[in-house]
């Protein structure tokens, strides 16, 4: 087995951190569409699509390290966050599973930036089940006909287009979930405002609700029926190389950890003199590697067109477990710092906060994993 990143790679990586890491960010503020389309120009929303529609193309394995890379050079998790769920929730699905014409229409102008995309799923009474979703598409001659309510729409407040997941036919269950490419000037649309989030502030989230909305037929991703296998070839990539962004947010907290307690006095000498919080450090970097070392493991299988069933869920639980755990602890070693605003410590403990609870929670992962072991 191979744990080496090629020349090439290294070249690609390295690119990515000395222009992100020149990049500011403020903690309250979103995203600019300004930055959002210097993400398009360094190839952030589109990493994993193919080349001939305007994509850089990269392997599971490459994508993940260059969006680790992303967040480990730049600390605004919420712009980070925000174009992986661009590309690995609204992209993806349209590469994978969209027709021709569908693809050609809509990829190239995600991916240079032009438009931002969002992926409208989560509903108030849903939750991580897709078969309970109230959200209807009805079809109408040429257009379908879309009535429902999105509670938790990540990036959707500027969105240019959703990725929508409706049910088609009810009675059939997860056989009934369609998906459907909707832009934002659709008539019958209601994009909400921005509401407040505990952590990844620089992401707007808001509703989206859908009253009457009439969209094309040609907007179906697929077929009538595919959206939840459409929903779950997505989560593959949301529960493997976006959480390579929190693999970056864990190596920047080891990393300001080392540093802190280097540099810090208390009682006449260094923090690192002090054996109880050196140990807490090696469990904050035994942790990373073993995420790291998941979480590449899956995108490897996805390279070599596994399921990775198991893998994906093992590395999204352990990255996003283990990224609260170090934040958490990092704020207790930075003490008073930790708790204030200007180290910026609390502002990854909060960040790192909804890791355990987007693409489905942890609690859902662990019920993965035991039924991938037959339990």
């Amino acid at each position: 087995m191979e744990f080496e990143f090629d020349e090439e790679q290294l070249k690609l990586i390295d690119g990515v951190a000395r222009t992100v890491r020149g990049w500011t960010a403020s903690p309250d503020e979103f995203f600019t569409l300004e930055r959002w389309r210097e993400c398009g120009a360094l190839g952030l929303l589109g990493l994993s699509v193919p080349e001939e529609l305007g994509g850089g193309g990269h392997s599971a394995v490459t994508t993940a390290a260059l969006v680790e890379s992303f967040a480990s050079h730049h600390d605004d998790m919420g712009l980070v966050f925000a174009a992986s769920a661009h590309l690995f929730a609204c992209v993806m699905p349209i590469v994978e599973h969209g027709g021709s014409g569908l693809r050609e229409r809509t990829v190239p102008k995600l991916v240079s930036g032009a438009w931002v995309g969002a992926n409208a799923i989560s509903e108030s009474g849903a939750g991580s089940d897709v078969t309970a979703l109230e959200t209807t598409a009805v079809r109408d001659g040429d257009h379908y006909v879309l009535n429902g309510r999105k509670s938790f729409v990540s990036n959707g407040p500027v969105a240019d287009q959703f990725c929508v997941y409706a049910m088609t036919d009810p009675a059939a269950r997860h056989l009934g979930v369609s998906a459907f490419v909707v832009p934002r000037d659709a008539p019958g649309l209601t994009v909400g405002s921005p509401f407040g989030k505990l952590g990844l502030s620089g992401c707007p989230a808001g509703t989206v609700e859908f009253t009457d909305c009439r969209v094309p037929a040609a907007n179906l991703i697929g077929v009538e029926g595919q959206g939840a296998a459409i929903f779950q070839s997505s989560m593959r990539w949301e529960r493997s190389c976006l959480l390579a962004g929190y693999l970056g947010l864990l190596r920047r907290l080891v990393d300001r950890c080392v540093a802190h307690v280097r540099q810090r006095h208390q009682f006449g000498r260094a923090l690192a003199a002090n054996q109880s919080l050196v140990h807490r450090i090696v469990e904050m970097r035994t942790s990373l590697d073993v995420s790291r070392l998941l979480l590449y493991r899956a995108c490897w299988e996805m390279d070599q067109g596994d399921s990775a069933t198991l893998s994906v869920a093992m590395a999204k639980l352990t990255v996003s477990e283990s990224v609260v755990a170090a934040a958490n602890e990092a704020v207790q070693l930075f003490g008073g710092d930790g708790y204030r605003t200007e180290a910026g410590i609390e502002r990854a403990l909060r960040d790192a906060m909804p890791s355990r609870i987007f693409s489905g929670t942890s609690e859902i992962q662990r019920e993965l994993i035991a039924k991938e072991m037959g339990l």
